[in-house]
């Protein structure tokens, strides 16, 4: 396959990082993989957006910024033109489920990702799948928790139907941050106990990481929508 063939087959991905030095290292990061294709840079959401029109990218990867109202508006406009994954540091990953509801499919936060999740979130992104890091999946479930319950006992719909009492039990301590030491200490098992049971839930719910079995987990509600159902659709997708 020649270079041309990889470029055309390759997730096209424009970066929006107001800082230089990390927009640079983000594009670094991203060239280094040749299942992206960095096709623009910005370093405001006025020209991320032209460059969105212009270079029709499939991800955008977007740091909200430090002005977080600035953030949201541009990840609304950009989510109407394509994917977004936003990027946050830790003062701003308690809006997590904001964003998503905003227009994000996937949300890192800064100094909790390597290079290899950058790229595997900008894939799981291309597809709609959504991507969280640990920091922003344990903010997501506090927000939800502090809010009022709209729903009846433990979910029981879809994939998460098929795990057992117990590992509903690990599963509900799991989307709350605890670690496998916590979940072992509360539910008086061992360690290596809840491992098993995490292992099990992770091949029942098809998936590979904590970010994603919470994902899943928090959008299982009967009745219930998962949180990155609800972004406005953009146009022609």
């Amino acid at each position: 396959m020649n270079a041309d063939e990889v470029g055309a087959q390759a997730v096209r991905v424009l970066v929006v990082e107001d800082d230089l030095v990390i927009r640079h290292g983000l594009i670094s990061l991203l060239r280094n993989d040749g299942r992206t294709l960095v096709v623009g840079e910005a370093q405001n959401w006025r020209h991320a957006v032209a460059l969105a029109q212009l270079r029709s990218p499939s991800v955008v990867v977007l740091n909200l910024g430090v002005s977080l109202l600035d953030g949201m508006q541009a990840l609304a406009e950009l989510s109407q033109l394509c994917r977004v994954l936003a990027l946050a540091d830790d003062s701003t990953a308690f809006d997590v489920d904001q964003a998503l509801r905003v227009g994000a499919t996937g949300y890192l936060v800064h100094r909790q990702f390597s290079a290899v999740e950058l790229v595997t979130a900008v894939m799981a992104t291309a597809q709609g799948k959504p991507h969280l890091s640990p920091g922003a999946v344990v903010a997501l479930a506090q927000r939800l928790q502090a809010a009022p319950s709209t729903r009846s006992g433990l979910p029981r719909g879809g994939r998460v139907g098929s795990l057992s009492r117990r590992e509903l039990e690990v599963m509900d301590h799991i989307a709350r941050g605890r670690s496998n030491s916590d979940i072992a200490q509360t539910l008086f098992l061992s360690e290596k106990t809840v491992k098993n049971h995490v292992n099990r839930i992770y091949t029942k719910l098809q998936v590979h990481s904590r970010a994603a079995a919470v994902s899943l987990w928090l959008g299982a509600g009967a009745g219930a929508e998962p949180l990155w159902a609800l972004r406005v659709d953009p146009v022609g997708r």
